[in-house]
């Protein structure tokens, strides 16, 4: 089984990515999702959170608020990487146990979708990166549309990788400027090649 990281910068369009890839038969998971499940209550992303920030990040329902983990770690680089320390280790472990299920399903391909994977230095986990980028000016149009904060985009923007040194790290990349169905065309020859590579 072709075990691949997908990855890319705020807005890139890794999602739709991650869904052509799924429409092909690839199994595919969300890292984002991974972490939402571990800020749930009782989960040990909450009890690191809790810890290293204490209550203010708990929302109205007093569980604990993504938003207001934002506000803070996207202002504040030491806080950003002592968060990451702790969640990113209980991340990879849950992506091994998902592609582990994968392999035994007798998948060919499977997909973790993981916006700070190359961030997390764990692109030696996976056979095969995939990049996606797309201009900053595009990200931003499209964050905005889906009622995004441009300021909040571009401190997100400014604390993920540079796609010039993400290029550097990654073995496969799309460049997603341009229409859907151009996108479909790009995901379509990368499918075509994995499978090749895993046949």
């Amino acid at each position: 089984m072709l075990r691949v990281g997908l990855t890319g910068g705020l807005a890139s369009g890794k999602s739709t990515v991650a869904s052509l890839l799924r429409e092909k038969g690839a199994v595919v998971f969300d890292a984002d999702a991974i972490v939402r499940d571990l800020y749930a209550p009782g989960g040990g992303g909450e009890a690191a959170a809790r810890e290293l920030f204490g209550d203010g990040v708990l929302g109205a329902n007093g569980e604990v608020s993504r938003a207001r983990i934002a506000e803070t770690v996207f202002t504040d680089d030491a806080a950003r990487h002592a968060l990451e320390s702790r969640i990113h280790p209980l991340v990879r472990r849950e992506i091994e146990q998902r592609f582990g299920a994968a392999q035994r399903q007798g998948a060919s391909v499977a997909v973790a979708e993981a916006s700070q994977l190359l961030e997390a230095s764990t692109e030696s986990n996976y056979d095969r990166v995939l990049l996606v980028v797309a201009p900053e000016a595009e990200r931003l149009r499209r964050w905005e549309a889906k009622g995004g904060d441009a300021e909040d985009a571009r401190r997100r923007i400014a604390s993920q990788i540079a796609p010039s040194q993400a290029f550097d790290r990654a073995h496969d990349v799309i460049v997603n400027d341009g229409s859907l169905e151009e996108l479909k065309g790009k995901v379509e020859a990368i499918w075509k090649k994995w499978l090749r590579q895993s046949s």
